[in-house]
């Protein structure tokens, strides 16, 4: 069974790095240690009114100083509380939770669309195979640019046009003529579905990261189910938890 912490993290910074998007990096006594690629962990607001979690996906992951980054964006209360923090505060946690990325060696897109953006950063980092990077945006806030240039080559779409393709992620690759061995990805459910058809159709393998409003964050809940073409252990239908079987699943494993 994977490991998993609950923990009072010090806040070591926090910036507004587009409108409503904030990074946060947070030092942990033991999650860091244990964290993978395209997990996510649960962050506690102060407010005592606000008794749920908050799931909020793995940016990177700094082992050697037990530190975490994470990009949020602003939803609701609890992550309007999150934004107010400062360096020093101290934020209860859970993680890490969920299951990663696999990490293989064939020529891989890495795809991200809006706040699913960050997630693909710190696998950006780990995989050591040949690998193109789509970004899909609104717009021109292009948050977490310069940091993915550092690890491979990046494209980007915009939905207005404003830098990069016109369009969507789809027709940023076919813009630029990409090619690749199989497809990383984590966006809205609409762009996940169009790549895991657009990745049938191409003989891809294709791993999909999903995101769903939690409550637990641990599976017991069964809040954030989604619909399994094979029928799931543990509730005997076809659903599967993304908060416990995923996020990351093969995409066929899912109905999307």
């Amino acid at each position: 069974m994977a490991q998993k912490f609950r923990e009072q993290a010090v806040i070591i910074s926090q910036e507004e790095i587009a409108p409503e998007i904030y990074s946060m990096w947070l030092k942990t006594d033991k999650v860091a240690g244990f964290a993978k690629a395209g997990q996510f962990i649960s962050v506690y607001c102060n407010d005592g009114s606000r008794i749920l979690p908050r799931p909020i996906s793995i940016c990177e992951i700094d082992k050697e100083a037990s530190a975490l980054h994470i990009v949020y964006r602003i939803a609701g209360k609890g992550t309007a509380e999150f934004s107010k923090c400062v360096a020093g505060e101290k934020l209860d946690i859970v993680g890490p939770l969920g299951n990663g990325f696999p990490l293989g060696e064939k020529k891989a897109f890495l795809i991200g669309g809006g706040i699913g953006v960050p997630p693909m950063l710190e696998l950006a980092k780990q995989l050591t195979c040949e690998k193109q990077i789509i970004l899909g945006y609104r717009d021109n806030n292009l948050f977490l640019l310069d940091e993915f240039k550092k690890y491979g080559d990046v494209y980007v779409a915009t939905e207005d046009g404003s830098v990069g393709t016109k369009g969507n992620v789809i027709d940023a690759i076919k813009a630029n003529a990409l090619e690749a061995d199989v497809i990383y990805t984590c966006g809205p459910t609409p762009m996940l579905r169009a790549l895991a058809n657009y990745a049938e159709e191409a003989g891809m393998e294709c791993w999909i990261s999903m995101e769903e409003k939690m409550a637990c964050g641990i599976g017991a809940c069964l809040a954030c189910v989604c619909k399994s073409k094979e029928v799931d252990e543990h509730t005997n239908v076809h659903n599967k938890r993304i908060c416990k079987e995923g996020p990351v699943f093969n995409a066929k494993e899912v109905e999307l």
